[in-house]
């Protein structure tokens, strides 16, 4: 992925989150520059992986599949000294845009319609051997229950959520002519290192990027070490 590409999407969101009135924390806004000069005031961001996370998945096809979002707040399962249980999420999905079918281990997660236009979430359940099952889904939709069928895409307008258990397989996108959307998500603790099982094995989630111009923001995998060293 280009970084020219990733400096586009993360100005695109900054707009959409603008639009939306959701102010971000100080540190999204810090620029390369800046992110050198932090000490270990801002290991927590570090160690925990908070702030802009663009990707294409590895398959080089960002205008159809990828992922454009913020971890604005997260614990640690790993790292003891970390006591948060829980994370959130802003995800930012373009019209045509894909993110791709999958599930996790361990995070449980509400996936929530922030603003824009209406978002499709398809689930499914995982087999045993993390197939994709046929079974029909129980939905939580806003505190509602319903039983949908295998493969179901469940529309969440401007307003609402859906909870995605461990296990449950789902993959999102936007409703083709009701705009881009400005998505939350509030989980447990996230760790996109160890906890997404993508059903396409050839999908992987962090991009390999082209360094084509200057990194507007830094990714949340590209901090520099604190100034002054290592405590």
């Amino acid at each position: 992925m280009k970084r020219s590409e990733i400096n586009h999407a993360i100005r695109e969101m900054e707009q959409m989150v603008r639009r939306c009135r959701f102010p971000l924390p100080p540190f999204c806004n810090f620029t390369p520059e800046e992110w050198k000069e932090k000490g270990h005031e801002y290991d927590e961001i570090r160690d925990n992986m908070l702030g802009w996370d663009i990707s294409d998945c590895g398959l080089g096809r960002f205008e159809e599949i990828g992922f454009m979002l913020i971890t604005l707040r997260n614990g640690n399962q790993h790292l003891g000294k970390y006591k948060k249980p829980y994370a959130e999420k802003l995800m930012y999905v373009r019209e045509g845009q894909k993110a791709p079918m999958h599930f996790h281990w361990f995070k449980m997660e509400d996936i929530i319609n922030r603003g824009g236009g209406n978002m499709l979430i398809r689930v499914f359940h995982s087999t045993e051997n993390e197939e994709l099952s046929d079974s029909d889904v129980t939905v939580e939709k806003d505190g509602k229950k319903e039983v949908v069928l295998a493969g179901t895409q469940v529309k969440l307008c401007p307003g609402e959520s859906i909870t995605i258990y461990p296990g449950l397989y789902h993959e999102f996108e936007t409703e083709v002519g009701t705009g881009p959307v400005l998505l939350g998500e509030v989980s447990r603790c996230n760790d996109d290192e160890r906890d997404n099982r993508f059903y396409d094995p050839s999908v992987g989630r962090f991009s390999t990027i082209e360094e084509d111009e200057a990194p507007y923001r830094l990714l949340c995998n590209e901090y520099p070490a604190a100034k002054g060293g290592y405590e």
